[in-house]
């Protein structure tokens, strides 16, 4: 396998070059060549144009592309419009197929699946490329959709863009379909001696608390913690909804886990309501942070992945990064993320409107990230150099300044969380006893009310009364009475767990369980029985008065209109028992 890359301006530079490669091929044994060329310029008759020459100069070759906020060339930044990479594959075994779809909303689904199909009618491949054309569209069906394909092959590519951030002009092409604005190219890669190789790469921090997504539609993010959206970038970071938004928010993201990996997504834009509107579905009950670029670890990750790949030994490198990275860095230093890779294999690629990657078998949609897929044909080739590592940069005192500050702040904030958890523990627990207090067992019920108004109410309940406690406070001082709660309540920890069980008296508890058949609530008894009946009483002065009286009752779906019905019946046939219970133990007949 081997690449040639080139940028230029004019007609005439990219004939002059295409001769080259032309004779660069028939001098060369290549059992395929594969151009993608990307441009900044959305402009459908020049792309055509572009199309029209490379097909006439070499009309062996397959060729495919996209628009682009920018591309990379030879690890670097370039700085013309439009970059030529030309991948000449040289083993009889190694294959390569394009295919091309029309695609909208409503057909991202059915997409998928022909390319799943085309995948399975082809054994041989092994990777395939995705130049996919977003327009602000939501992309989670594609992702979704995309898990049919089977699931050794890997899955890799980015979103067409344009030179200017927040136009969503873009196009695809190829060889195949020709130019659209709404569409996806897929570029199959394979053969029995073709390997790739892919991972991504963030370095971006989070920061600050996490936010519960409390409600979400779609791609539209309506609120976190209750509030607009919108909100958090004004509150934080004193963003305003103006015409610099877009631009603004790219350098921070929302952080969360998607699928078992970490996942940066950030608006396409604010809207009236307070809303914002991403690039991809975000779910209700997910936990978000804010997170910043720190670039010693943008840095570092980069140099990791590419020790990484360097034990891969590829022939070639595709770079598929976030619009977002570039705003970052800027164009002067912006290379300095790519140029490791460079080091290893010719590298290429562009900046994106969103990035995609197959992880743990889900093709996920980033943003702000980079994804990095390395090719090579046959066996690795041994590597002289076993590692390399990050050099120092000019750029030291200001990442040494946004490093410390990142970390600062980072430190802080889980600082406050675990404050703030140890407040909110202190809030609902009862410190006596260390289960729930009144305030858990009111939260609980609110909870237990909800559900049962959705209809997915599920739970027993069981309710505990020491028995005869004012005649141990009598007898033996309230000292040994409050040991005697505090006895009992260790022994229903024991059985029932801490976090189900709530004080909601002075001697009173209640344990809220999932629903259960009779027998296994009578098995919960025996074993609390069991566990009073032990040695932890035995050098304590009140323990032949000490006993519990108990009751429970299970939530009857379709009868219970509410928690009181179900309570009533626990709380009725614990009295019953303790009724039972006076009428044997005289020395006490009312209720304590």
């Amino acid at each position: 396998m081997k690449q040639y890359q080139f940028t230029f301006q004019d007609d005439k530079t990219l004939e002059k070059e295409l001769r080259k490669l032309r004779q660069w091929v028939k001098s060369s044994l290549c059992s395929n060549v594969m151009i993608q060329f990307f441009t900044e310029i959305v402009d459908q008759s020049r792309v055509e144009h572009v199309c029209e020459t490379i097909g006439r100069m070499m009309p062996d070759a397959l060729y495919a592309g996209c628009s682009t906020n920018g591309n990379i060339v030879s690890g670097e930044f370039s700085s013309g419009s439009i970059v030529v990479v030309c991948t000449m594959f040289e083993y009889p075994s190694t294959k390569v197929e394009l295919l091309q779809y029309p695609m909208t909303q409503d057909t991202q689904d059915s997409v998928a699946e022909k390319l799943a199909g085309e995948v399975e009618k082809r054994p041989w491949v092994k990777a395939v490329e995705m130049l996919v054309t977003i327009r602000g569209m939501s992309m989670t069906t594609l992702c979704d959709g995309l898990v049919r394909v089977r699931p050794e092959v890997q899955i890799f590519g980015g979103g067409a863009f344009c030179e200017v951030l927040g136009n969503t002009d873009a196009c695809v092409f190829s060889k195949t379909g020709g130019y659209t604005e709404n569409g996806v190219v897929f570029i199959l890669f394979g053969g029995d001696d073709f390997h790739a190789e892919s991972s991504y790469v963030t370095g971006w921090k989070p920061l600050g608390s996490f936010m519960d997504v409390t409600m979400a539609e779609g791609c539209d993010l309506k609120e976190l913690n209750h509030r607009p959206a919108y909100e958090t970038y004004y509150k934080y970071l004193h963003i305003r909804d103006d015409e610099y938004f877009f631009n603004n928010t790219l350098e921070f993201p929302f952080f969360y886990r998607q699928n078992g990996i970490d996942i940066m997504r950030a608006p396409v834009s604010s809207n009236l309501d307070g809303s914002l509107t991403m690039t991809s579905d975000i779910r209700e009950g997910v936990q978000v942070r804010l997170a910043y670029g720190d670039p010693w670890t943008i840095l570092d990750s980069v140099w990791k992945e590419g020790n990484r790949f360097l034990k891969f030994a590829p022939e070639c490198i595709f770079v598929f990064s976030c619009a977002a990275r570039r705003t970052f860095w800027g164009n002067s230093e912006v290379g300095k993320e790519t140029e490791p890779y460079q080091m290893i294999a010719p590298t290429s690629g562009f900046y994106t409107s969103g990035e995609f990657l197959r992880t743990n078998g889900h093709v996920n949609q980033h943003n702000v990230t980079q994804v990095i897929a390395a090719m090579r044909e046959g066996e690795a080739k041994e590597n002289s150099a076993v590692e390399f590592h990050k050099a120092e940069r000019d750029i030291e005192g200001k990442v040494s300044m946004i490093n410390r500050l990142a970390t600062f702040i980072t430190a802080t904030t889980e600082e406050l969380q675990e404050a703030n958890r140890k407040l909110r523990e202190l809030a609902v627990t009862d410190g006596m006893t260390g289960v729930g207090n009144k305030t858990a067992y009111l939260e609980k019920i609110d909870s237990l009310n909800k559900a049962i108004g959705m209809g997915t109410a599920s739970f027993t309940v069981f309710m505990f009364d020491l028995n005869r406690l004012k005649e141990i406070n009598d007898e033996y001082g309230h000292e040994c009475g409050d040991l005697a709660i505090a006895d009992t309540a260790a022994m229903l920890k024991t059985v029932f767990g801490k976090d189900n069980l709530y004080r909601i008296g002075g001697d009173e508890f209640i344990a809220i369980m999932d629903a259960m058949q009779q027998t296994d609530i009578e098995r919960y008894f025996q074993d609390f029985d069991k566990a009073m009946a032990s040695n932890i009483h035995a050098d304590k002065p009140y323990k032949e008065l000490l006993s519990v009286s108990k009751g429970a009752a299970v939530f009857r779906p379709g009868e219970d209109k509410e928690y009181r019905e179900v309570f009533g019946r626990a709380d009725q046939a614990m009295y019953q028992e303790k009724a039972t219970y006076y009428t044997k133990h005289d020395r006490r007949k009312h209720r304590t």
